[in-house]
């Protein structure tokens, strides 16, 4: 049994449960997700178990969605997942932890690359230095590339939608395939593109770094007028632009990078940005531009998630699909390789 290639080209990608997903999640990812989901076909995976590499003492404070007794984070992701407009008629959800082969995989990946290679990743330098782990990183959190590779060849992807910041996580799952198939000497999986989306990373609000779920830096899907309102007002823009008539800077200006994420007005925008450098446009006439814009986005897919939320059965029965699928394939090309490796199975 080998890689078969289809006329479409497969799509890999996902988040991690670690909460509700936020503006910056729709403009690198899921607005590209949403587009491609009828020209591909597409796997989107629920990484619960990659969530717990970095949050371990989470587990077991759930106390589950069909129960109404806490925050389930894997469904705040699947209804995030919809209500940004993905079509579960096309596109696979899974939940990584009903997917084994996964875990079986990520344990055979590690045969395939050293430690020294692990820390060499620059994806996973950053992330350590963020979280302060040092020499005290769960190994886990270390390893998770190989798991991600696991995620990635199992569905037999070809596309990976992601930032740029995960080429290198790719690239080391592209290094494994080759090794794979230079030791059975046959291309019995494929390796996968990157895919990055035309917006790069977006700030925090407060021009400190990424916007971050873990650092409380985001503005949510989920977020009222209000709160969009709030958080749009204490954005950073350019520290010298004090009054309205003084020339400020468009380079680093918080509002200005989210007008160019979220404003379909390219050429408004960018004529405010030569008003601005010139001096006669104010800081808070950007905001309020801006105000309006995000809760234009935001206010579809929140009513969406809403009525998507009162229907946990639903969103249940999208999940136990997709569970059945993602299996037969995971464990179909998990069969694959232990077969041209060689690994004994009973049956």
């Amino acid at each position: 049994m080998s890689f078969i290639p289809s006329s479409r080209q497969t799509i890999l990608t996902g988040d991690r449960t670690t909460g509700p997903l936020h503006i910056g999640h729709y403009a690198g990812s899921l607005r590209n997700r949403v587009a491609l989901q009828y020209d591909h076909d597409q796997f989107l995976l629920l990484a619960n178990c990659q969530a717990i590499t970095d949050n371990a003492s989470e587990l077991g404070k759930s106390e589950g969605f069909r129960a109404g007794k806490g925050p389930n984070h894997v469904i705040e992701v699947a209804l995030d997942y919809l209500a940004a407009g993905i079509d579960p008629a096309v596109t696979t959800i899974c939940v990584q932890s009903e997917l084994p082969a996964l875990a079986e995989l990520s344990l055979l990946y590690l045969n395939f690359v050293s430690v020294a290679r692990l820390e060499r990743n620059p994806t996973v330098k950053e992330e350590i230095k963020l979280r302060g782990f040092m020499r005290d990183v769960p190994a886990g959190f270390l390893c998770y590339p190989a798991a991600q590779a696991a995620d990635i060849t199992a569905f037999r992807a070809t596309l990976v939608p992601a930032g740029a910041d995960q080429a290198p996580m790719i690239e080391l799952s592209n290094e494994i395939v080759r090794r794979i198939n230079r030791q059975v000497q046959k291309d019995i999986l494929p390796e996968a593109k990157i895919l990055t989306p035309p917006v790069g990373r977006l700030p925090a609000p407060n021009g400190k770094g990424k916007m971050s779920k873990s650092l409380g830096t985001v503005i949510s899907l989920s977020a009222s007028d209000d709160q969009i309102s709030d958080v749009v007002m204490s954005m950073y823009t350019d520290p010298d632009h004090i009054r309205t008539s003084d020339p400020g800077r468009v380079e680093g200006n918080v509002v200005f990078t989210y007008l160019d994420a979220f404003d379909d007005r390219a050429e408004e925008v960018q004529d405010l940005k030569m008003r601005y450098q010139r001096g006669g446009v104010g800081d808070v006439t950007l905001k309020r531009r801006l105000i309006g814009v995000l809760q234009g986005v935001i206010a579809p897919i929140r009513e969406r998630r809403f009525e998507f939320g009162r229907r946990p059965d639903y969103v249940m029965d999208i999940l136990a699909t997709g569970a059945r699928k993602g299996r037969a394939i995971t464990d179909d090309t998990k069969r694959c390789i232990e077969d041209h490796l060689g690994i004994f199975r009973l049956r």
